[in-house]
């Protein structure tokens, strides 16, 4: 058991019989009254993030995690199927695990957090930028680098994006995987 003075981000905790990751934390210390931890925190199981506050000195029960290094390979009608850059040993997820499963090519390296306990997958970790390349487009405006006006691009993953007009096809460009977000054109 551990208490509240442990909580950290990125740390999964146990709380009202679901697994936890702490997103945001702050240590409240008012002038008048105790002290208490405002936290923020994301169900592994079903994404939800919901605001709590534990007083200062809660005892809170702390799971067992590893991350490990694989490899997405294909989806399939069983999920998405990664294997272990270590082992080499092969595992199905199902698609509602991952957040945004769209940006996702095959090839690319991804981190997949288990319990330690229980050895099954919690969470499959995107990495923060990917570099795709855009199948579709309408034509650009040669010039125009406006950032502010934008168009649909399809990339090769399948994904729709907003891109900036002067982006066509055969472009390569990095898109953030937490948002979606259209960052660069990334020069080949």
């Amino acid at each position: 058991m551990a208490s509240t003075s442990d909580i950290k981000n990125g740390l999964c905790i146990n709380y009202k019989h679901d697994i936890y990751s702490v997103v945001e934390f702050l240590h409240v210390k008012p002038g008048k009254g105790p002290a208490f931890v405002r936290t923020k925190l994301k169900s592994l199981t079903n994404g939800k993030v919901i605001d709590n506050t534990f007083p200062a000195g809660h005892k809170i029960d702390v799971v067992r995690v590893e991350r490990r290094k694989f490899q997405y390979l294909y989806k399939d009608d069983v999920g998405l199927n990664f294997m272990d850059t270590e082992t080499y040993e092969q595992t199905s997820i199902d698609e509602k695990v991952v957040d945004n499963s769209k940006f996702l090519k095959e090839g690319s390296e991804v981190e997949i957090l288990f319990h330690a306990e229980e050895s099954r997958p919690l969470t499959v970790d995107l990495p923060q930028y990917v570099i795709l390349e855009i199948t579709y487009t309408e034509p650009g405006d040669k010039g125009n680098t406006s950032s502010t006006a934008t168009k649909p691009a399809t990339v090769e993953t399948g994904a729709e994006v907003k891109v900036p007009i002067f982006i066509n096809e055969g472009d390569k460009i990095r898109i953030e995987t937490a948002t979606g977000n259209y960052m660069d054109r990334v020069k080949s």
